[in-house]
């Protein structure tokens, strides 16, 4: 897996406030992965761009809220979340220097 394969895996992080509890109590980090990876796939990626060793990753298949505008009735898209637990010891820091 090529670094343009691992950069389509994971999506973006997600910051929100449980995700900063989850990396702070228990070392586990929240991302967006593309629908169609499985886990192993997002573990190897998440090891090889940042450099550190994943314990274990569980995945949720989130569903799109729907949502309304005046008579027009629509849907969000459906998207999948991964938890990535880290060894002890290893970090990702995502806001370095501010």
């Amino acid at each position: 897996m090529n670094n343009l394969e691992m950069y389509k895996v994971i999506m973006r992080p997600l910051i929100t406030e449980k995700s900063t509890l989850q990396k702070d109590n228990k070392n586990q980090l929240t991302f967006e992965v593309d629908k169609k990876v499985n886990k192993i796939e997002i573990g190897i990626a998440v090891e090889k761009l940042f450099n550190v060793k994943v314990l274990n990753v569980n995945t949720i298949n989130m569903v799109g809220k729907k949502k309304r505008q005046g008579k027009n009735l629509g849907k969000k898209r459906d998207w999948k979340k991964a938890i990535v637990t880290l060894k002890e010891g290893d970090h990702i820091d995502f806001f370095e220097g501010v």
